[in-house]
């Protein structure tokens, strides 16, 4: 009676286990910070004087010219293979229409959780539209390993 009841349970603890090989990934944070016309989120290296200084961009959007996402994430087993990192972002124009703008770039997974920095600037930060939502996610080939998103999306 009871070798049976173990066996099932063992079965269904590798049944359950994950794949040794298989590529786990998630994208931890997301920091969007506006850079003024000199590329700088912040005046010094406080995390207060940069919480002041997005406040003043923030008001002051003439003084604004790229908006940055600072993106955390990080990947296991995937030995060296090149992974994909897309941010989307939505936006309403000034006549109210929706618009959609899609950023990515490769990167290699490391030891650590990585930071990778995706930018939208110059004329198409001034013709996108106000950044409504935005979705942060990590790519292998056509499988979403994890994603971290705003909560308007």
């Amino acid at each position: 009676m009871r070798a049976p009841l173990i066996l099932l349970l063992l079965l269904g603890l590798l049944a359950s286990a994950p794949a040794a090989d298989a590529v786990a990934g998630k994208v931890i944070k997301v920091l969007p910070l506006l850079l003024d016309l000199k590329g700088r989120a912040a005046l010094s290296p406080s995390l207060f004087d940069r919480d002041a200084y997005q406040l003043k961009l923030h008001e002051q959007t003439n003084e604004v010219s790229t908006i940055r996402y600072d993106v955390q994430w990080s990947a296991k087993n995937s030995d060296g293979q090149k992974l994909k990192l897309r941010l989307e972002l939505r936006g309403v124009t000034a006549a109210n229409l929706p618009k959609l703008k899609t950023l990515e770039t490769e990167v290699a997974a490391g030891k650590y959780s990585q930071w990778t920095s995706l930018a939208l600037d110059g004329d198409e930060f001034k013709t996108f539209a106000a950044i409504t939502a935005w979705r942060a996610t990590l790519w292998d080939g056509e499988t979403l390993l994890g994603e971290q998103k705003s909560f308007l999306w």
